[in-house]
């Protein structure tokens, strides 16, 4: 049996993850990453108007170099799993043991609501396939206005309030308008409007227990049923959806560009809007500003996602050299679809374009890549059926990896104790659990289009703390831990560099958190992010006693107890003070435009 066990097969709760992966399989699991560009695609448009595609390059850019220090990072911590979260909170332990968890529960809490974000646009499309709301303009719904035309009058009272609400409006216009509206109405099947239960949450949104959160639901247990049978055979099936997913979206995009559809005004005179999803053009006034960094505040959500590849250091079978290629493979894929696939759309499209509710939401998108090669209804029919995949492989990835950072969390004593089990498949069922159950929560949020960005402002807040956290972490362990072997070890110039983007994304918090429709978003998330602290106080000083479990620091060369020497002395906590400083200042300085 103790050969079985140095092998990797686990039985229970002392069971252990297995080394199943070579770096392509670990590059397949992150292959959901760069259909994220789909689900904010529209949103940045609204909110960074001709700006959005530098806005999604600047971001990859800052990504791509970002994760040269989780590289190095990752390569430390051979016998880990969970991602660079976990690799870089070890760093801050001789600190504060409370500055880990928090790193590892912001990572978790950004990269979890995936899932439920994910589900509800597929439902969206689910639900447009078998249940459409008719267009304005289609036949049936001019035959319903020709066969109730006597229903509204000119001298109706909600035609004088019409008129009232949009001046200018002739008495016939205000007829047909809303004729218009009650036809489609009265034609959209009952299940789009149906509810089973609304209610509001305080100081947060409105949870809807709809058709959306039903079928959601399907969804993400369907996936669950996948990983539940491990790491080997999630790779397997990821490696299949990428290719039939990630293939036809490259071609979409390059086709635009080769077939000269880019139209140079499109792309242009780059100016910020006048306000978030206005088609007019502003100025670089501090409002301005504020829509530029929000953009590239919520882009980090998607751009940065990639680093959710060191997340099975514990599973590679030869982590010393695949830790480094997953990474930087699956950093290059990323650069070419988040350069590619906005550039495309915005060059097509426009920035009036880009503005429709369908992009916006995420639900028109499979219509806007079949605009963008002319398709019939056909080929945009399968890009319906595309997208939904798309879909799954990043909710595929966003489960496989937040859940193996719940496991290792609660391995090294951060996290509850439950968490710590793993099926005879090497699954962390348990943490998978948890994530399903947290985000049938959030999809009751994300049901509707406001609670969609909703969740997604609030998740990123958790997203940049971690980064920021992480960054620093590549020089902290280089003082404290520089007698670890690292297999691959970045540049120096590269470390100090991206220690300074710490700090700029510090400031993307602070003037972006605001831009989504929720002045109050940086604070929720900051609360939302303190709620692990008294979490990891009950694990750690009442379950544990005030003691890490035997072996969570072996790594560090750790022996027991004794967290070892603070080398960097004072540096760390003045970087979180600057930090700090900096979010709370850019929070006050930027403001949205009147």
């Amino acid at each position: 049996m103790t050969d079985a066990v140095e092998a990797g097969i686990s039985s229970g709760t002392e069971g252990k993850l297995i080394r199943a992966l070579d770096w392509k399989g670990a590059f397949w699991v992150a292959a959901g990453v760069p259909p994220l560009v789909l689900f904010s695609i529209g949103g940045i448009a609204g909110t960074t108007g001709k700006l959005a595609f530098v806005v999604w390059i600047i971001s990859m850019v800052m990504g791509f170099l970002q994760s040269f220090t989780y590289a190095e990072i990752a390569g430390m911590f051979a016998n880990k799993s969970g991602g660079a979260s976990v690799y870089g909170a070890t760093a801050w332990l001789r600190y504060s043991k409370f500055i880990a968890p928090l790193s590892v529960w912001c990572n978790w809490f950004a990269w979890s609501p995936v899932l439920s974000l994910g589900c509800a646009i597929a439902a969206g499309y689910i639900l447009n396939a078998f249940y459409p709301i008719p267009a304005a303009d289609s036949q049936m719904v001019l035959d319903w206005i020709s066969a109730h035309a006597a229903s509204i009058t000119a001298d109706s009272p909600r035609v004088a309030e019409y008129i009232a609400a949009h001046a200018g409006t002739t008495p016939d216009d205000a007829v047909k308008a809303l004729l218009g509206t009650d036809g489609v109405a009265a034609l959209t099947p009952a299940i789009r409007s149906w509810s089973l239960l609304s209610f509001n949450i305080p100081f947060l949104a409105t949870a809807n227990i709809n058709a959306t959160f039903f079928i959601g639901g399907i969804l993400m247990l369907i996936i669950f049923a996948i990983q539940h049978r491990g790491i080997s055979e999630t790779a397997s099936v990821q490696k299949w959806l990428a290719i039939i997913v990630l293939v036809p979206l490259l071609i979409i995009g390059l086709y635009p560009i080769v077939s000269g559809q880019i139209l140079a005004t499109n792309v242009t005179g780059l100016v910020p809007p006048t306000a978030a999803y206005a088609a007019t053009d502003g100025t670089w006034s501090n409002g301005g500003w504020t829509l530029f960094l929000g953009g590239l505040y919520i882009a980090a959500w998607s751009t940065y996602g990639f680093e959710t590849a060191v997340c099975y250091t514990r599973e590679l079978k030869n982590p010393k050299t695949d830790t480094f290629k997953a990474i930087f493979y699956s950093g290059l894929a990323c650069c070419l679809f988040f350069f590619l696939v906005p550039f495309a759309f915005q060059g097509v499209l426009g920035h009036a374009g880009m503005l429709a509710p369908g992009i916006v939401d995420g639900t028109g998108v499979a219509e806007a890549l079949g605009g963008l090669i002319g398709a019939g209804r056909v080929i945009t029919q399968l890009l319906v059926v595309l997208m939904i995949m798309a879909l799954f492989l990043a909710i595929m990835t966003a489960m496989a990896g937040s859940s193996r950072t719940l496991y290792q969390g609660s391995k090294d004593g951060w996290l509850p104790k439950y968490l710590d089990h793993v099926n005879e498949h090497g699954a962390p069922t348990r943490a998978m659990w948890t994530d399903f159950a947290f985000n049938l929560f959030l999809l009751a949020i994300a049901s509707d289009v406001g609670g969609y960005f909703f969740v997604l402002a609030v998740s990123n807040v958790g997203y940049i703390i971690f980064n920021f956290l992480n960054l620093n972490s590549g020089w902290i362990h280089r003082m404290d831990s520089g007698h670890i072997e690292r297999p691959w070890k970045a540049p120096t110039w590269l470390i100090g560099l991206n220690t300074v983007l710490a700090f700029v994304n510090a400031l993307f918090l602070g003037a972006g958190a605001k831009v989504w429709g929720y002045s109050n978003a940086l604070w929720v998330g900051f609360i939302f992010a303190a709620l692990i602290l008294p979490v990891f106080a009950y694990r750690h000083y009442v379950r544990d006693g005030g003691k890490f479990p035997a072996g969570a620091m072996e790594d560090l060369g750790l022996v027991g107890q004794d967290l070892g020497v603070k080398k960097a002395g004072i540096l760390p906590y003045l970087a979180l003070a600057g930090g700090l400083a900096i979010v709370l200042i850019a929070n006050v300085i930027f403001q949205l435009p009147a």
